[in-house]
């Protein structure tokens, strides 16, 4: 006999976003099912692989309330200073930086690094501790209703599943919103993200680098490193397609000198470890968050140019405010998948996307040109930004994970 279960939110995906969802639902008593086409365990891979997600402060507050964080550990490192510089691979950088310090914005990390490794173990140990969140991983839903009494999905092991509210966490590539007809503009910036971690002779001190290449940005973000050493960086390299083609081909001896032209000698010799891994870059965004009892949160919704460090953090800001506003609604005995939720949801979080979507299309722009006159003006505002306090301010707030519009109310 077909089992049935009925929940107040059914989740499809059980990536970084989903799953972090699911744990803020079920953390505040909201039942909750999430569904994954792929077994929990297979997404941990044991060995170090150079992966590593850059976690904002306002995506730990996020990580916290869904009792994730606590099961990291010792794992998160922070990052207390980011320093910006401009320059051409292989040179000095322009002398003229932009240096962001914690202590100047009176917290004590902008945020975390934390390998996805870690993040994966994390979620797998917690999700099936919840109460009131059933996970089905692996399994294949079938959505075979959803209107304006409800959602009703079919597992392939004959299980059916009511709920209120279908949320849809399964990546760009989101069969849901494209079965539920919503729009998205797309488009390519003709770049690939060469991703690993690399050791070095001297300590990175928690300092994390973005150094502007005419073909993209460099950026150096710290890792704990072997038994907290913190000589370990992740490394996150954007190129031009075809000479990210000729970089990937490189064996790893060959590789690593083109590693070290465009890593400088910030922490002295570096060597590559672990996997190396490479992604296109392009921008993708929902012309509409919601449908009938159907919302979109991370990257079904949108994605962005990671020169800013916040595809990740838009997605967990999705699952707060998501999160919040079901639940109160369920606490105050109102509808969770109704319209008026979902219109709050949208309203909240697709304009406060698409101003980070516009921030980090437009800085990409600006630095991944090697024009002489645009180079001499944006070494000039970078100068110029370090000995304003206040717009600085702005900049410190936003690698915090608050949006550039609150950053700047703020300041």
């Amino acid at each position: 006999m077909s089992a049935r279960l009925c929940v107040e939110v059914a989740v499809l995906g059980a990536g970084p976003v989903g799953a972090t969802l699911a744990c803020l639902l079920a953390e505040a008593g909201v039942p909750t099912a999430v569904i994954d086409h792929a077994a929990l365990p297979p997404m941990e891979r044991p060995e170090f692989d150079g992966r590593a997600y850059a976690i904002a402060r306002t995506s730990r507050e996020v990580l916290t309330g869904a009792g994730v964080w606590a099961r990291l550990g010792e794992a998160p490192c922070p990052i207390t200073r980011i320093r910006v510089s401009d320059g051409r691979p292989g040179e000095r950088a322009s002398p003229l930086t932009l240096t962001f310090d914690a202590a100047e914005a009176e917290v004590d990390a902008f945020g975390w690094m934390v390998e996805a490794r870690h993040l994966r173990v994390a979620l797998n140990a917690h999700l099936p501790h919840i109460p009131g969140l059933a996970v089905f991983a692996p399994a294949q839903a079938e959505i075979i209703r959803r209107d304006s009494t409800g959602v009703g999905l079919r597992l392939d092991d004959g299980t059916t599943l009511n709920a209120r509210l279908l949320v849809a966490a399964e990546g760009r590539a989101s069969a849901t919103r494209e079965r539920a007809a919503i729009p998205v503009t797309r488009w390519d910036y003709g770049q690939d993200a060469i991703v690993c971690a690399v050791r070095h002779d001297r300590p990175h001190e928690h300092v994390a680098i973005e150094h502007f290449l005419p073909s993209g940005p460099f950026a150096i973000l710290p890792l704990p490193g072997e038994g907290g050493d913190r000589r370990t960086s992740a490394v996150v390299w954007t190129e031009r397609r075809a000479e990210a083609e000729r970089v990937w081909q490189l064996d790893r001896d060959r590789f690593a000198r083109e590693l070290s032209r465009r890593f400088g000698d910030h922490w002295g010799r570096v060597t590559p470890v672990g996997l190396r891994w490479r992604y296109p870059l392009g921008a993708l965004f929902a012309h509409r968050y919601t449908d009938i009892r159907l919302a979109l949160v991370g990257d079904a919704a949108h994605g962005i140019h990671p020169i800013a460090g916040q595809g990740l953090n838009l997605g967990f800001r999705d699952a707060g405010a998501l999160a919040r506003l079901v639940t109160d609604a369920v606490r105050a005995g109102r509808d969770p998948g109704g319209p008026d939720l979902l219109a709050a949801y949208q309203a909240e979080r697709r304009p406060a996307n698409l101003l980070m979507l516009a921030v980090t299309d437009a800085l990409d722009r600006l630095f991944s040109t090697d024009v002489a006159p645009v180079r001499l003006i944006r070494d000039l505002g970078l100068a110029a930004v370090d000995r304003m306090p206040g717009l600085k301010r702005v900049f410190m707030r936003t690698a915090m994970g608050f949006s550039p519009l609150g950053a700047l109310r703020a300041a």
